[in-house]
């Protein structure tokens, strides 16, 4: 699944084309690789960092949502091991 789906899917940004802007100005990594291109694939296991509303976020994939759906179902498809808010 390309990232900016998946971003926009599991509700961490507003549009798709926010998503596309974080990963085209390479302020996203997947699996510790910087990711210059909306394009990139996602896997189950895969590791996401990126910077979201000043903050770094670190999210594991768990699931490929099919669609953009309720909040519960797209947490579902990640676990947030981002470090605690200061």
């Amino acid at each position: 699944m390309r990232i900016d789906k998946f971003l926009f899917f599991v509700r961490m940004v507003k549009s798709r084309s926010a998503a596309q802007r974080i990963a085209e100005e390479r302020h996203l990594r997947i699996d510790g690789r910087v990711i210059d291109r909306a394009a990139a694939d996602v896997k189950v296991g895969s590791v996401l960092t990126f910077l979201l509303n000043e903050r770094v976020r670190v999210l594991r994939v768990e699931g490929l949502p099919s669609r953009r759906g309720p909040v519960p179902e797209a947490q579902a498809c990640y676990t947030d091991l981002s470090p605690p808010a200061a």
